[in-house]
């Protein structure tokens, strides 16, 4: 069979020719793909001719007894065969969830990681009967149009959305494991001279981030004390920059706290992602007083038509307790102008 067209057709493919489509492809067989699809041999024969008139070529050569795909029936076939399983799997999903409650959350890998994953047994137990979706990506979704709920950010804050709840802010801190401290004195910051600091690597190429490197912290705390006489007629002792001994790099934040828990080196670490390791001692805070205040703080969105529903102010009071809890934990005191609550 050879189709010819001078003016190819640019409607859309009815769905139900797809199917038949998928189903000879399959098979290799008319009769088979009609019973799979609960159709007769020939209505399955007039949906492929409706599909090859429809794309302007042949699918199939018809053999006697046989059945071949065209090479552009099997160009078709690449296509359809994911798509129809993309539609069927969503399907599937909304099936099992219809009727069911649930609140969907986009924020970033690395707090997803290091803060909500860890805290989210405890929100499970209470409310059984709400399922939780994690969106972890880097990129900023529009809670206007995304399927999601809610939406956990990291900003600074004159860059927070309008209506955006303060959870907690933040101070950047070295931190180590215990087990390099034992190998390694650090007391002092010139210590830090004979380490290894890992920081994030794109953090100097994006506006804010700025703050969360190690630069930004050795200019406050990497020199000596104010110049002294040694004695009396003696030249003054120069402050001098600390270099440390190499730099370790890492794309997030929960891989250079990784690092950092197996004795690669020292990373300043945002405190709020770090203070449970603290706590529990799998990371030490060798010089706690050099903690650096960073004028980022992390919100919490609400999208405007997720306002009203139950389960979703539940995620959101049961956020803000977890929210209070490391306040507490990091000795962090919000701002009043910056504080927002739900409605």
């Amino acid at each position: 069979m050879q189709l010819t067209t001078s003016h190819p057709r640019t409607r859309p493919i009815a769905a139900g020719h797809l199917r038949a489509f998928d189903a000879v492809a399959r098979h290799l067989n008319f009769r088979a793909a009609g019973e799979e699809l609960s159709l007769t041999q020939s209505a399955v024969s007039r949906q492929i001719q409706a599909l090859e008139d429809e794309v302007g070529a042949a699918l199939f050569l018809r053999h006697t007894r046989a059945v071949e795909l065209t090479s552009a029936g099997a160009q078709l076939l690449r296509a359809t065969g994911l798509a129809l399983e993309r539609v069927d799997a969503a399907v599937r999903q909304i099936r099992q969830s219809a009727g069911r409650k649930s609140v969907a959350i986009t924020t970033w890998a690395s707090f997803a990681s290091m803060w909500l994953i860890p805290r989210l047994e405890a929100f499970q137990r209470e409310h059984p009967d709400i399922d939780i979706r994690i969106d972890a990506s880097d990129a900023a979704v529009d809670l206007a149009t995304a399927d999601v709920d809610l939406a956990l950010r990291y900003v600074v804050p004159q860059a927070a959305p309008v209506g955006a709840i303060r959870l907690f802010g933040e101070q950047l801190t070295p931190v180590a494991s215990p087990w390099l401290l034992k190998e390694h004195r650090l007391a002092q910051v010139e210590d830090l001279a004979k380490m290894t600091l890992i920081e994030a690597g794109d953090a100097h190429r994006t506006r804010h981030l700025e703050w969360l490197t190690w630069q930004r912290w050795l200019d406050q705390f990497g020199r000596t004390a104010p110049p002294r006489q040694a004695a009396r007629g003696a030249k003054a002792v120069v402050a001098h920059k600390l270099t440390p001994q190499r730099w370790l790099y890492f794309n997030y934040a929960h891989q250079i706290v990784q690092a950092a828990l197996t004795g690669q080196g020292v990373a300043l670490a945002r405190l709020p992602l770090v203070a449970e390791s603290l706590a529990s001692g799998a990371l030490v805070e060798p010089l706690p007083h050099t903690r650096m205040d960073s004028p980022l703080a992390y919100w919490l969105v609400v999208a405007p038509r997720s306002h009203q529903r139950p389960e979703v102010k539940a995620f959101c009071d049961w956020l803000q307790q977890q929210a209070a809890a490391t306040r507490e934990a990091i000795g962090d005191v919000p701002d009043p102008d910056t504080v927002d609550h739900l409605d």
